[in-house]
């Protein structure tokens, strides 16, 4: 059975002018996560809530439904866990009875997932049961280590103090939390107050895969990653 994914791209952000329907190595954004959803095993359509006209000619360009968003839903302060809630109960019937599917969420501004990303993603959610998943990605830097805090005179200080390791594999590994994929049940979703306080799980997003569009300069690695992608299994420049 495939699922319904929905991705909120909301207009007016303030960081990248029009960034959900910016144009990257040739298509508008939001053009990488639809054609990412059609292509996996696990999504049959994809839902776009937008409170855009702009946006919202883009989706439908590219394969994707809308879900008109009401302006109350939309605005600079407003947590998209309010939007995701608009979408569950837009379409009560996807996520009702034995056959309900599971709330897929994929962010417009992850232009570099890959299908078996969503794959995956959706088949941990099934079988390691947890209330909404996340995606993650190896984090580079660590705040036992190489993480700092800077005080009123200017000097620094680990991020965590009071850690005697000095070696990486003394400590926990970190994660990032990306903007990947979320997967959840939707009950958990409408009564929740803080995504986390529930169970959470997990899927693993190699970092190749992970980047998370917010400025001009994410802009233009994922043009750069997307018109030459990387290969982990290279051995890169001679």
């Amino acid at each position: 059975m495939t699922a319904t994914a929905f991705i909120f791209a909301r207009g007016g952000s303030k960081g990248v002018k029009n960034k959900n329907i910016y144009p990257v190595a040739g298509k508008p954004l939001i053009a990488y996560s639809i054609a990412s959803a059609l292509a996996s095993q696990s999504v049959g359509r994809v839902v776009v809530s937008t409170d855009d006209a702009q946006i919202a000619a883009a989706a439908r360009e590219h394969g994707a439904q809308v879900l008109d968003r009401p302006a109350a839903f939309a605005g600079d302060t407003t947590p998209e866990i309010v939007a995701w809630r608009h979408a569950i109960e837009s379409f009560p019937e996807l996520f009702k009875g034995p056959a309900a599917q599971p709330f897929i969420s994929l962010p417009a501004t992850s232009p570099l997932r890959a299908p078996q990303d969503i794959d995956a993603a959706v088949e941990r959610f099934r079988t390691h049961p947890c209330d909404v998943l996340f995606g993650i990605s190896p984090a580079h830097r660590n705040p036992h280590l190489n993480m700092v805090t800077v005080d009123s005179q200017g000097l620094i200080h680990i991020a965590i103090p009071g850690s005697a390791a000095v070696r990486r594999q003394d400590v926990l590994e970190m994660y990032d939390v990306t903007t990947c994929v979320y997967v959840g049940d939707a009950a958990y979703i409408q009564t929740c107050t803080r995504l986390m306080e529930g169970r959470v799980g997990h899927v693993v997003i190699p970092p190749e895969r992970a980047l998370d569009i917010d400025t001009y300069y994410d802009i233009h690695l994922a043009g750069l990653l997307l018109s030459h992608p990387f290969d982990p299994a290279g051995k890169g420049p001679p």
